[in-house]
């Protein structure tokens, strides 16, 4: 079951160009996994991350980055850490390999596909820094909670794959959601709140269009910072 809305968008000259360019440098497939298609021949291959990034250094996975803006910003401020980020969209991971290029970064690759593929099949277990989910698809009609990321056999994958002391980041501008977002988190025995409930906002988390979008709207965003045991 998808936890995210298809979207189509068109490519310009310059996505094109980027896409063409770029993806065997620093994007990889997902592969659909047995809950989202029939099972491949084979098994996907576990990423090893330090071959992906060429070093060894904490990574941090950015999950549905949108147009990457937020990414690209986070990637250049702590060069430290290594930034996976995986999206369905096109011209968001299109455009997130423009500004990559145009800022020089190189600890950024991008995966295609379901972050729960990814999660599922070929990210070791214990072995990232942070997970960020940002402003994901809060499904608002009682009837699509089930798709929501934030539930807790999704969490407790999430957490798997943190190594101790990793840190989970979710954020939303739905109150809603981010209520529901901090029973599911508080109630995962593996996680503990490092806030007496919602966190102020970071510092460090750059304002995304769907944060700006919900300003204008009159919608504060709820931050949720959760480190595992």
């Amino acid at each position: 079951m998808r936890t995210f809305h298809p979207r189509r968008g068109r490519l310009g000259t310059r996505q094109h160009d980027a896409l063409d360019r770029l993806w065997p440098t620093y994007g990889l497939v997902v592969p659909p996994g047995p809950t989202t298609a029939p099972p491949p021949a084979e098994p996907p291959t576990p990423l090893d991350l330090g071959t992906l990034f060429g070093r060894r250094a904490p990574v941090v996975l950015e999950i549905g980055f949108g147009m990457g803006d937020a990414t690209a910003e986070m990637a250049a401020a702590d060069p430290g850490r290594d930034y996976l980020g995986v999206e369905v969209h096109t011209p968001g991971i299109a455009n997130l390999l423009s500004l990559v290029e145009r800022l020089g970064l190189t600890n950024v690759r991008i995966a295609r596909g379901d972050a729960l593929d990814l999660l599922r099949h070929q990210l070791p277990p214990d072995r990232l820094d942070a997970i960020h989910v940002f402003f994901p698809d809060p499904w608002p009609k009682p009837r699509h909670h089930k798709r929501r990321l934030i539930q807790p056999a999704h969490v407790a994958l999430l957490r798997s794959r943190l190594a101790p002391g990793g840190v989970l980041h979710c954020a939303t501008d739905w109150a809603e959601y981010a209520e529901a977002m901090l029973s599911t988190l508080t109630a995962d025995p593996g996680l503990v709140n490092m806030f007496p409930d919602y966190a102020p906002r970071p510092a460090g988390r750059p304002v995304t269009k769907f944060e700006r979008r919900a300003t204008r709207a009159d919608r504060p965003a709820f931050d949720l910072i959760f480190r595992r045991r």
